[in-house]
C-alpha cells in the first residue's frame, strides 16, 4: 500500500523569519509614507493662506474635517476584511491626508523649532518602543488591554475638560496620554509579528494586513507626537 504523499509546502524557521521580517518593513513602509503625506499636506495647507482661514474660521469644516477622520478610522478598522486591498489603501491615504488638513494648526500655534524638535523626539521615543515590542518575549497582551482602558478613560475626561476648560486636568490627561501611546507603541509593534501570517495567504490578504497594521502605528505615532507637542512645544 503506498503512502499518500502530503503535497503542502513546509515552511522553514528562517523562511518564517523572512517572510514575517519582509511583512514589518512593508507595514512600517505604509505607515512613513502616510506620515509624509500628513506633513506635506500640513504644510501646503499652512502655506495656502484661503485654504487655512476656510478651516480655522469655518467651524463646520474643522469639526467635518474631525468626523470625516473618525469615520474613515472606524470604517477601515470594521469593514477592511470586506473591502478590496485598494480600497483599503486609499482609505488609508485619504485619512493621512484629512489629518494634514486639520494639523495644519500646529504650524501657526507653535515655532518650527519646536515642532521639528518635538518629531525627532517622537521619532526616537517610537522607534525605541517599537523596536521593544518587536524583540521582547515577553507578551503583552494584558498591558495593551490595560492601555485601551486607559485611552479610553482619557477620551472620556478630554471630552468633558472641553467644556469644564480645568488645567490640573488637562495636564493630567497629556501626561497619562503619553505613557498610553508610548506603552501602545510597543503593543502594537508586537501585534504585527502576529498579521504576518497573512502574508502566506495572498497578496491581497497581505496588503490588508499590513495597511492595518500601518494605520495603528500612524495613530500612535501621531497622537504622542501632539501630546508630546503640549509638553515640549513652545507657542508663538
Amino acid at each position: 500500500m503506498n503512502n499518500e504523499m502530503n503535497t503542502s509546502r513546509v515552511v522553514t524557521a528562517e523562511e518564517a523569519q523572512e517572510i514575517v521580517r519582509a511583512f514589518m518593513l512593508k507595514v512600517y513602509g505604509w505607515m512613513s509614507a502616510g506620515l509624509m503625506i500628513t506633513a506635506i499636506v500640513a504644510l501646503g495647507t499652512y502655506h495656502s493662506k484661503q485654504l487655512l482661514e476656510l478651516i480655522l474660521e469655518n467651524r463646520i469644516v474643522y469639526f467635518g474635517l474631525i468626523i470625516a477622520q473618525l469615520g474613515l478610522v472606524i470604517w477601515l478598522s470594521a469593514r477592511i476584511q470586506k473591502m478590496s486591498a485598494v480600497t483599503a489603501t486609499m482609505v488609508f491615504v485619504g485619512y493621512s491626508a484629512l489629518t494634514g488638513l486639520t494639523l495644519s494648526v500646529v504650524f501657526i500655534i507653535y515655532t518650527l523649532a519646536s515642532l521639528s524638535s518635538t518629531f525627532f523626539v517622537t521619532g526616537a521615543t517610537f522607534g525605541a518602543m517599537a523596536v521593544y515590542g518587536t524583540v521582547t518575549k515577553r507578551d503583552l497582551t494584558s498591558m495593551g488591554s490595560f492601555l485601551m482602558m486607559g485611552l479610553v478613560g482619557m477620551i472620556i475626561a478630554s471630552v468633558v475638560n472641553m467644556f469644564w476648560a480645568n488645567e490640573t486636568l488637562y495636564w493630567i490627561t497629556t501626561y497619562i496620554g503619553v505613557f498610553i501611546f508610548v506603552g501602545l507603541t510597543a503593543y502594537d509593534a508586537q501585534k504585527i509579528k502576529t498579521l504576518a501570517a497573512a502574508s502566506m495567504q495572498g497578496e491581497e490578504a497581505e496588503q490588508k494586513a499590513s495597511i492595518i497594521g500601518a494605520l495603528r502605528l500612524y495613530l500612535d505615532f501621531i497622537n504622542l507626537f501632539l501630546l508630546l507637542l503640549r509638553v515640549l512645544g513652545r507657542r508663538r
